[in-house]
């Protein structure tokens, strides 16, 4: 285990250990300490623990919505790729 990457978010000093690459940790911490930001800065509220829940529900959300879009973008290709083997064994036949 390698040392542990020390990051800022909210204002508070975090140590993370793990296996992952100092940046990602800090890129990571950087797009946390945003989201936090931005939803202090909306005025809902001023509580650091209820900023992290409404962070990590926003961050959470972001990452459903590119799962969903993925999913939809899998459907259409998988689509499209039994129309192409349709269209390709209906080619075959007619010339056999």
């Amino acid at each position: 285990m390698s040392d542990p990457v020390k990051v800022e978010i909210f204002g508070q000093t975090y140590s993370i250990r793990g296996e992952l690459d100092e940046s990602y940790v800090h890129k990571l911490a950087r797009y946390v300490d945003e989201k936090m930001h931005a939803i202090a800065a909306g005025g809902a509220t001023v509580d650091t623990q209820k900023v992290a829940v409404l962070a990590a529900l926003a961050i959470a959300d972001e990452l459903h919505s590119t799962q969903k879009d993925r999913g939809d973008r899998e459907d259409l290709l998988r689509e499209q790729a039994e129309r192409c083997l349709t269209l390709v064994e209906r080619a075959l036949k007619q010339t056999a």
